[in-house]
């Protein structure tokens, strides 16, 4: 575990979570969009403020990261979730837009890109989210691939997601990271979970089985001076999986429907996860909740595994 020097001014830490970070405590990051942009309401705050108490109950500090009114925050508070989460003009906040904010003054919600870059500024070393963006289909004529890969690619943290979203390129987005040498790690599998799916069809690189191996592949690529953060594959719980073949057909279904509805460039995304929540009668939705929450445990057991080996952890 480790903290740099200083946070820049411009962005707010809660107290909460600076005096763990102080006093080397485990904390967990979270993102906000899974509440502005990701989640109908109202189950949208229900799923961000029980994310918290799972980090509480298993004896760690929640932080909450997204932009409010302008400034970013890393720890936002139960008032501060609930406004971002019912906020209808809060915009969506990669690292470009974070400056962005100083001037409009808005509320945001910050993709995993932006979450990792305030989670790291503060002195945080592992990140909880759902699924993970990455190389969009016929990127190879669009060049539509998500932020999320070039940050993780600088940005020194451990990252738990149960595989790129469903809608994507997977073969090519586990491309990219291979040239962006960020190590992707089953946990527990030697398989790529797909999301909303225990296997996406394609293997891991690598595979570790407990919350140790995790922390000391963090803390070894940190001695090397390896500039990259860990991207941890945790699948969904096989129980609550969706149908393999029945997802299929329905991801077909959905790019049809956004073709015959002229959908492209940011707008597909939202469009085509909620063609699918729709399709499958809400189910996808309740294993994206599922495989949130179980990624939020790994990474409270991931953080306490990173906070024991503090000792040996020369830093970033």
């Amino acid at each position: 575990m480790s903290t740099p020097t200083s946070t820049p001014a411009l962005i707010r830490v809660a107290e909460p979570v600076a005096e763990a970070l102080s006093a080397r405590r485990p904390v967990v990051a979270l993102e906000s969009t899974i509440f502005t942009h990701g989640l109908p309401r109202p189950r949208n705050v229900e799923v961000a403020l029980e994310g918290e108490e799972i980090i509480r109950a298993a004896g760690a500090v929640p932080a909450t990261i997204g932009v409010h009114r302008g400034t970013p925050v890393v720890g936002l508070t139960e008032d501060e979730i609930r406004e971002l989460g019912g906020d209808d003009d809060a915009d969506k906040a990669s690292i470009r837009e974070l400056a962005i904010g100083a001037v409009t003054k808005k509320n945001a919600g910050t993709t995993i890109a932006a979450t990792a870059f305030l989670a790291r500024a503060a002195g945080i070393d592992v990140f909880a989210t759902g699924g993970l963006g990455g190389v969009h289909h016929g990127a190879e004529k669009t060049f539509d691939e998500s932020a999320d890969l070039i940050a993780m690619s600088r940005t020194s943290i451990v990252l738990i997601s149960s595989g790129a979203k469903a809608i994507l390129d997977i073969p090519a987005t586990l491309e990219r990271f291979e040239t962006l040498s960020v190590p992707v790690i089953g946990y527990r599998t030697n398989r790529y979970p797909g999301f909303y799916v225990v296997d996406s069809g394609y293997p891991v690189n690598a595979r570790v089985d407990s919350p140790a191996d995790i922390a000391t592949v963090l803390t070894t690529q940190r001695a090397l001076g390896v500039p990259s953060g860990v991207l941890v594959a945790n699948p969904v719980p096989e129980a609550e999986q969706l149908d393999p073949a029945e997802l299929e057909g329905v991801i077909e279904a959905a790019w049809a429907a956004a073709e015959k509805d002229s959908i492209g460039g940011q707008a597909s995304t939202p469009y085509l996860l909620d063609y699918i929540r729709r399709a499958t009668g809400g189910r996808s939705l309740d294993a994206n909740v599922a495989l949130y929450r179980n990624n939020i445990r790994l990474a409270c057991e991931v953080a306490a595994a990173l906070v024991e080996a503090a000792p040996a952890d020369r830093g970033a």
